[in-house]
């Protein structure tokens, strides 16, 4: 303790002047990332007449829980909330437990063929057929207007399978052959053994996997026709591009709430959207960081 007091004393004027602009350069990067957010959430409370009027940077000016209310009372955002809700939590336990699986198969040293399993994986990841022939296989399979269109063809992760595929192979073999000597299957060592010790590698899956469900909405636009299968992201989109005057089954809850504006309901959309996320993060953050520095080790 008395070695970093004299340690903070010996500074330079050198070594203020950087630390100086190190904290104002951080301060700006917090603030341009934070505020914007921060906006919206303002935006979501305050009244949205009052908001049109412009004006409002730090807190709401007339505060109101109508967007909110109108928000969850409208039955196309409610469904859309629960579709992206379904598709989120199956297609990440789907895409993280398919995606190990296959991995920890291809991480098995005396695999037959693995040049050749593993030449498909990277063609697959540099090349794809193209929008048509995605389209046309997700007829022929009867994915098409059903929810396991979001789900099934996000299964394999490519990118993650070869990341999975490294984490597994760093795996001792007599952990395995120790487990095998008492009579453990391979389904067994890898639910019982292996992925209870890739938690670092399951949490960061989960994160990117379940981020990239949550703001999915081109397969909604694309694969399905019916109202009850829309994601919030596709709502999102569809109500950014509509004009800024009410339309459609919105317009009786705009006329019976005259504070409730498009923008105001696309910003409440906006804040419903991202909290999830922001609310799960904080507990895989720990396995993250750990996760994270998986694809540095050698495969």
């Amino acid at each position: 303790m008395v070695s970093i007091r004299k340690k903070w004393k010996r500074r330079t004027l050198e070594d203020w002047l950087v630390d100086s602009i190190n904290m104002v350069l951080i301060l700006f990067v917090v603030i341009m990332t934070f505020y914007p957010f921060y906006y919206l959430l303002i935006i979501s409370f305050n009244q949205g007449l009052d908001a049109a009027k412009g004006g409002i940077y730090f807190w709401p000016r007339k505060f109101t829980l109508d967007n909110y209310s109108t928000f969850f009372q409208d039955p196309k955002w409610r469904v859309s909330f629960l579709v992206s809700c379904a598709r989120t939590v199956v297609g990440t336990l789907l895409g993280v437990m398919f995606t190990s699986l296959v991995a920890y198969g291809l991480a098995y040293k005396q695999l037959l063929f693995k040049k050749t399993y593993f030449a498909i994986v990277i063609v697959a990841m540099y090349f794809s057929g193209g929008m048509i022939p995605y389209y046309v296989v997700l007829r022929e399979l009867q994915l098409l207007n059903h929810f396991a269109v979001y789900v099934i063809p996000s299964m394999l992760n490519l990118f993650f399978l070869l990341i999975a595929i490294s984490f597994f192979k760093e795996i001792p073999d007599e952990l395995q052959e120790s487990a095998r000597i008492d009579g453990a299957n391979d389904l067994t060592i890898f639910y019982k053994m292996i992925l209870p010790i890739s938690r670092p590698l399951l949490a960061t899956m989960s994160l990117f996997l379940g981020v990239g469900q949550w703001n999915s909405w081109l397969d909604s636009a694309y694969f399905v026709q019916s109202n009850n299968l829309r994601t919030l992201t596709y709502r999102m989109m569809e109500i950014i591009n509509q004009s800024t005057m009410p339309t459609d089954a919105m317009s009786a809850d705009f006329a019976s709430m005259n504070t409730v504006t498009t923008f105001s309901i696309q910003v409440t959309a906006m804040v419903v959207a991202i909290i999830p996320i922001m609310l799960v993060y904080p507990f895989l953050q720990k396995h993250f960081v750990k996760g994270v520095m998986i694809g540095a080790v050698k495969g």
